[in-house]
């Protein structure tokens, strides 16, 4: 599949978040406009809750993008078993939308000190596995949550590979943080890593290695926005202090963030850009058949 050079995919993008609403700053559509004139051609939005599965539906169609319909881990306490049944009901009815691209944003947190107390990182292993299933049910690719969370997400991608049907995983580890040998475990399971603004930061050693050193083939884009901006978007403590407006990640920095990444490969943009747009596709072949 032959793609144009600087067409990229936003592989995670939370377009649907209140700092892109329409009260007192462009909206989502403004935001989307601007980054599809950077050449961003696609981007991949991801529910977090029950809550919010029409409106990253409706935003995908009215945008041009793909969705992904799942219950994130920071949203399981508050969730409850209707939550996984809905989330079958909505992969049933909209099953065959080509936009909905996969299940998540689903996953595991076990930074945040709540979630790791025993009851919740039950809840949130149940919610994970149950989730799984249902991906494996309507034969979708998942977009994971990972954070300090790798081995464990890894041990019931193991137990629940193949499945009845021996089809592999697909999907995407979003915003990958662990270890060389972690990654590579996600990559021999089916997945693509999925790397952003952190990479940007010349203190983040360990992901700056590892976009230098896993094959190209496993790596993907994201911006996460409007989370985890690149260095040149952030505030520190002093400024936010003084008055300085952090100033919220867009789909628009996608490319900038990518010019960093070729960088540390020493490779082209334009290569880079290739690459990552046929990664996208394999991760979540929905997403590939709208581009060809």
């Amino acid at each position: 599949m032959k793609l144009p050079p600087t067409r990229w995919i936003d592989t995670h993008c939370h377009l649907d978040a209140p700092e892109f609403s329409e009260v007192n700053r462009p909206g989502a559509a403004v935001i989307r406009a601007q980054a599809a004139t950077k050449g961003v051609a696609f981007c991949v939005i991801p529910a977090v809750s029950v809550a919010n599965f029409s409106a990253v539906r409706t935003l995908a169609h009215a945008l041009g993008d793909c969705y992904c319909l799942g219950i994130h881990p920071l949203y399981v306490p508050q969730a409850c078993e209707s939550d996984l049944e809905q989330l079958d009901v909505q992969l049933a009815t909209h099953q065959h939308d080509a936009r909905l691209v996969a299940v998540g944003e689903i996953g595991l947190d076990f930074f945040v000190p709540a979630l790791c107390a025993p009851a919740l990182r039950d809840k949130q292993e149940h919610f994970y596995r149950e989730q799984l299933r249902l991906a494996r049910r309507y034969e979708l690719p998942v977009v994971l949550h990972v954070r300090r969370s790798a081995d464990r997400l890894l041990k019931y991608l193991r137990e629940l590979s193949g499945g009845s049907t021996g089809v592999p995983w697909r999907g995407i580890a979003h915003a990958f943080n662990g270890s060389e040998v972690q990654a590579r475990e996600f990559v021999s399971l089916g997945f693509k890593l999925g790397f952003g603004g952190a990479v940007t930061y010349e203190r983040a050693l360990q992901l700056r290695r590892l976009v230098q050193v896993l094959p190209l083939a496993a790596l993907v884009l994201e911006t996460d926005a409007p989370d985890i901006p690149p260095h040149w978007l952030y505030t520190t403590a002093e400024q936010r202090h003084a008055g300085a407006a952090p100033l919220p990640n867009t789909p628009g920095e996608l490319p900038r963030i990518a010019a960093a990444v070729a960088a540390l490969r020493s490779i082209s943009v334009e290569a880079l850009a290739q690459a990552t747009t046929c990664n996208a596709g394999q991760a979540l072949p929905r997403l590939g058949a709208l581009l060809v």
